[in-house]
């Protein structure tokens, strides 16, 4: 029987870390705001309650996993291909992002979850809605269900049977799923006309992130041309044949 211990040894090591460090705090982190969100709406029934609690927890970790690799860049830290916090942070928002369309569906039309994506019989229109609700309710569902899969792929066997370049590639989607996040926040905003702090909060979200990735963006844009810049001189200067 082959001797495993000092292989498994720093992997325990390391998820025991990642526990106490980061899952601990984020899911202690998520009840405390998901609580307090639900012991403050005046909503009278639990799944409407559930849902609004865990919709803005939700989008604020999304965000989240999208500011640590431009604040690494500002910082001038090197930005790994995986970063367990981030990837962590990355799974509470799943989690949360989960719950939250799996109760949202049952929250407006009762018994009907259909109805969130097609007109119903009496209705004025026929087919898939193409509305603020529909739109909404669509941008929601396949922010989830990219969001799921980014979920799944959230793991050291994954990174390793795709490779770093494979996995990488399909953790950018990460972006689409904060974009169809937002449409669907904003669409329910104006639904639901809701007050103006949770306007505020899905706003500094949205907007703390877009100028975070163009900061980034144009940062990392800068040293590539410092580091192009003298090779490309280099290359010129040199003296024909």
């Amino acid at each position: 029987m082959k001797n495993t211990g000092p292989i498994a040894s720093p992997r325990k090591s390391r998820l025991q870390k990642r526990l106490l460090r980061h899952h601990l705090p984020l899911f202690l982190l998520s009840c405390a705001s998901a609580s307090a969100l639900y012991f403050t709406r005046p909503y009278p029934d639990v799944l409407t309650r559930l849902s609004f609690s865990t919709a803005y927890p939700a989008m604020a970790l999304l965000a989240i996993t999208l500011l640590t690799g431009p604040w690494n860049i500002l910082r001038r830290r090197t930005n790994p291909v995986s970063s367990d916090l981030r990837r962590d942070i990355g799974i509470w928002a799943g989690i949360l992002g989960v719950i939250h369309t799996a109760v949202g569906q049952c929250v407006h039309l009762r018994g009907k979850p259909w109805l969130y994506y097609v007109y119903g019989p009496q209705e004025h229109h026929h087919g898939l809605r193409h509305d603020v609700f529909g739109f909404s309710n669509y941008a929601g569902a396949l922010s989830v269900l990219l969001l799921a899969a980014l979920l799944a792929m959230s793991n050291d066997w994954s990174l390793r049977r795709l490779g770093t370049r494979q996995w990488k590639s399909l953790q950018r989607w990460n972006y689409a799923v904060f974009a169809l996040a937002a449409a669907h926040a904003i669409g329910y905003l104006v639904i639901e006309q809701q007050k103006l702090p949770f306007d505020t909060v899905i706003a500094i979200c949205i907007a703390i992130t877009l100028v975070m990735q163009a900061l980034g963006f144009s940062k990392r844009f800068a040293s590539k041309r410092a580091v192009s810049g003298p090779l490309m001189d280099g290359a010129l200067r040199q003296p024909r044949p």
